[in-house]
């Protein structure tokens, strides 16, 4: 009788434990996304921060907390077994699919401009002009599609005609039932984000050798656009961990379900909650101008600031 209630609280307790694992994370996406959205309302009310370096901010924002809200959004419905249409969970992953790529993309984007404002100063205005600008957005989102628009052609050509009409619980891994498929995806986004580490470690030293030679005056500024260059190479760093967290997760499935549950949780929160809020911390804090601004519009609301207009500071380097 005594072994029996033992079980019976040991249940209890890992389902308890399992169903405040979503709260949890609930928490802690309300509290990015509310941010982010804050950051990008500052960036939308104040004309100064149409500069190159505050515009790929903006887009890292709005490219995190929308594949922050997806990803959620697939979490929440694998965790209580919702299920979707296939056509609709295929278009869905392949829109992740996107913004997972677009985002380190976008570091990579504001680490060659932070290179040029620092190592070729006398150039930084006219190669950061708004139609420069917008071709190097173009750009980014046309690469980031290559691979997503690939995958979703070639599972509906592998997918049987009777699957058409199935419900699933949706999950990137419906999509990447075949084999080659999914080795193609994983080697193609392992040599992508090995290409872009390149170049942003590439950048960090050509910063350093500039530093060096820096004049007293621009010191300061050299090392925050180095620190900058670290922080997004940490970002980059840790996107590249979801490449492996896939195949940390599934053999604990015939292991332990519940030690499967914990790993995931925390490989979310490491590895997609965690990078996501490196970017606040650079631009939101580091950034005095932006910060600034952000604490106004924090702290009088939005009606208020209708009223009243911030007094504009001569823009700070990150």
């Amino acid at each position: 009788m005594n072994l029996t209630e033992n079980n019976n609280l040991s249940s209890t307790f890992n389902l308890k434990a399992i169903n405040e694992k979503p709260l949890v994370v609930q928490v802690l996406v309300g509290i990015l996304l509310y941010v982010n959205g804050l950051m990008i309302f500052t960036f939308l009310k104040k004309e100064t921060f149409r500069e190159t370096r505050y515009i790929l901010f903006a887009q890292t924002l709005f490219v995190d907390s929308a594949l922050m809200l997806l990803t959620d959004l697939t979490l929440m419905g694998s965790f209580y077994q919702y299920p979707v249409h296939i056509i609709p969970c295929y278009i869905f992953c392949t829109l992740m699919f996107l913004l997972y790529v677009c985002s380190p993309m976008t570091l990579v984007a504001m680490c060659l401009e932070r290179y040029v404002a620092i190592c070729m100063p006398l150039r930084h205005s006219s190669i950061s002009t708004p139609k420069n600008t917008f071709i190097g957005l173009l750009v980014i989102w046309s690469v980031s599609f290559v691979i997503p628009l690939f995958v979703l052609i070639a599972s509906f050509a592998y997918i049987p005609p009777g699957v058409f009409h199935q419900y699933v619980v949706c999950s990137v891994e419906i999509m990447l039932q075949v084999k080659w498929l999914a080795d193609m995806r994983a080697t193609s986004l392992q040599l992508l984000f090995i290409m872009m580490l390149c170049i942003i470690v590439s950048t960090y030293f050509k910063i350093i050798l500039a530093a060096r030679s820096a004049s007293s005056e621009r010191k300061t500024s050299t090392n925050k656009g180095l620190k900058t260059v670290i922080l997004h190479g940490v970002q980059l760093l840790l996107s590249m961990m979801q490449l492996i967290t896939p195949y940390i997760e599934m053999p604990l499935w015939k292991v332990n379900v519940m030690l499967f549950v914990n790993v995931r949780y925390s490989n979310f929160i490491l590895f997609l909650i965690l990078p996501r809020c490196l970017s606040p911390l650079v631009y939101g804090i580091r950034d005095k101008k932006f910060y600034n601004a952000l604490i106004y519009y924090a702290f009088c609301g939005i009606l208020v600031c209708n009223k009243h207009k911030i007094r504009d500071g001569t823009p700070s380097e990150v």
